[in-house]
């Protein structure tokens, strides 16, 4: 199938639609507002559920678009296969070194994420031992492959949906009970309280815990259900997912509404105690490491080492990122360069979560207005489709929600965001101008 396109099949294919859709749920986290709740319920002056009800019904353009382009280019690479071969090479390459930023950022705001919650739960630990401790597990699974990872994340999916149902239960159960509040409409619209921009801004957070369907689609050669089981899975899992997120933050909210807090990072996990007692606190505090310190950054560490292996192989990044391991049929450099890579980040930006989270953020989204934009170029201008909605409404759409959540992020996010963009440019330029880059410019 990808022979086609000018490649031959190198990575194994062993994963169905399931697989694929388990592995996006783990990479977006079913309980992923856990670990950054605070934050969002701060910025949105407790309207949190509204934050994922938005940041869903933008995602689900995007997704739209990842179906469309996974089932015309059924490669690995994600955003940068696609706009290279809906649009130009150069424009793959900007889009695939935007996603980048997402990609390698992510599996490192994993570890933070999860050192935190940890550190609340034994401080005698620094968060720096927690952080090795899970880089290490992972990039061990990640180099026996994708069926291993497989594995895994469904015994992990299991946990997860367990820990989520005895929060709503107990969360549910002291809303109705004789000292309860009830419930109230506040997490989806407080009149007192509302302001657009100050939930966009919720929204730009929020919409982390949407990052993971489109990861999806950079399994592309190792899916064996044929090029419309990417799409499928990516829509499937996150109307999962946000439909969890909006159920789980709707009671939180309502459960914390006047609640003083010891901090941002542990809010839930003080509702949650709150909610169901000292024990509940610690299984959601568990349940948070098990799912961003393990699986979420097991699957982050995936995807980008599948980007990367697909912009070796093109020779637009070094050609030793494309070396697959003889035994195990994974890209093992790109691996171990992204475990480098996260620990070094992780390290560094312990003390500074919410400008990591927007970082991400900013990678990920800029990645998504150059998707929309191939949808309609490939579509749209050069084949002449007049599907109009599919090719040319939704896409537009999907272009303008994200550009409206990425002007409510932090300046200084967007600035970072703006100079790892420029560095891609300049990197491209020295590529094929000073070193007379050699790699064939591909027509689609």
């Amino acid at each position: 199938m990808i022979e086609q396109f000018g490649y031959k099949q190198e990575l194994k294919r062993a994963l169905s639609f399931w697989d694929l859709l388990v592995y996006g749920l783990i990479f977006m986290v079913p309980i992923a507002p856990f670990g950054v709740y605070g934050y969002v319920a701060e910025a949105s002056k407790g309207m949190v559920a509204l934050a994922y009800l938005i940041g869903m019904a933008g995602m689900i353009f995007t997704a739209l678009s990842y179906a469309r382009m996974s089932e015309a280019f059924p490669v690995a690479g994600s955003v940068y296969a696609y706009a290279q071969r809906g649009i130009h090479e150069t424009v793959g390459f900007i889009s695939g070194w935007a996603i980048l930023l997402d990609y390698i950022l992510i599996p490192s705001l994993c570890y933070v994420v999860s050192a935190n919650a940890l550190t609340s739960l034994i401080p005698a630990i620094p968060a720096w031992v927690w952080i090795v401790l899970f880089l290490a597990v992972n990039t061990v699974i990640n180099v026996r492959g994708v069926e291993f990872t497989a594995r895994a994340n469904k015994i992990t999916l299991i946990v997860l949906f367990a820990v989520l149902v005895l929060f709503l239960i107990a969360g549910v159960t002291a809303l109705l009970g004789e000292n309860g509040s009830g419930f109230t409409v506040k997490p989806i619209y407080d009149a007192e309280h509302f302001d657009l921009n100050l939930v966009m801004s919720a929204v730009s957070i929020a919409v982390l815990s949407f990052l993971g369907f489109d990861a999806i689609s950079t399994l592309s050669e190792e899916v064996k259900g044929g090029s419309k089981a990417v799409g499928r899975a990516s829509v499937a899992a996150l109307f999962t997912v946000g439909f969890l997120f909006i159920a789980q933050t709707w009671v939180a909210s309502d459960l914390g509404r006047g609640m003083q807090v010891v901090s941002l990072d542990t809010a839930f996990y003080e509702i949650a105690g709150a909610a169901g007692g000292a024990w509940l606190k610690t299984v959601s505090i568990l349940a948070t490491v098990l799912s961003w310190g393990i699986s979420a950054a097991l699957v982050a560490q995936a995807a980008i080492s599948r980007i990367l292996f697909s912009m070796g192989r093109d020779r637009k990044l070094p050609a030793v990122l494309a070396k697959v391991h003889p035994r195990f049929q994974t890209p093992y450099v790109s691996t171990m360069l992204v475990a480098v890579v996260s620990l070094i980040v992780s390290l560094g930006f312990q003390n500074h979560m919410p400008l990591l989270t927007n970082l991400v953020n900013f990678g990920a989204l800029t990645g998504f207005v150059v998707l929309h934009l191939s949808v309609i170029i490939h579509f749209t201008i050069r084949q002449k489709s007049r599907q109009v909605v599919a090719h040319l409404l939704c896409p537009l759409i999907g272009m303008g929600v994200i550009a409206y959540v990425m002007a409510s992020m932090e300046p200084l996010a967007i600035k970072a965001g703006i100079v790892w963009l420029a560095l891609g440019a300049v990197y491209l330029f020295i590529r094929s101008r000073v070193f007379k880059d050699k790699s064939t410019t591909m027509e689609w």
